[in-house]
């Protein structure tokens, strides 16, 4: 599966759009990392714990986006995007969406 945030990927023809594919996750916070992240609130800097449980949860999505594409029959996701939003207080969602198309 390739996948492109262009529109269009270099070398190939798309020959059919197939249509819009997503994959989504949404996580919530771990008791441990959030005193971890308080503690590092107050001397500041990157909270580790939160850049590793979105890296998973954008990994997940990006999985779901792929078996989506895949059901359709697609041999690329052009046009992929990142959306994130705040589900309810202590959880959030990560989607990915893109066009699922066939190539040449």
């Amino acid at each position: 599966m390739i996948y492109s945030t262009t529109e269009s990927i270099a070398g190939r023809e798309i020959a059919e759009i197939v249509g819009v594919v997503t994959g989504n996750v949404v996580q919530s916070k771990h008791v441990g990392r959030d005193i971890m992240a308080g503690l590092k609130s107050l001397i500041g800097g990157e909270i580790r714990g939160y850049t590793e449980m979105l890296n998973e949860a954008r990994d997940l999505a990006m999985q779901r986006l792929a078996e989506s594409a895949l059901e359709k029959g697609a041999d690329a996701v052009v046009g992929v995007r990142f959306t994130t939003s705040a589900i309810m207080d202590g959880s959030s969602e990560i989607m990915v969406f893109g066009t699922a198309v066939k190539l040449r």
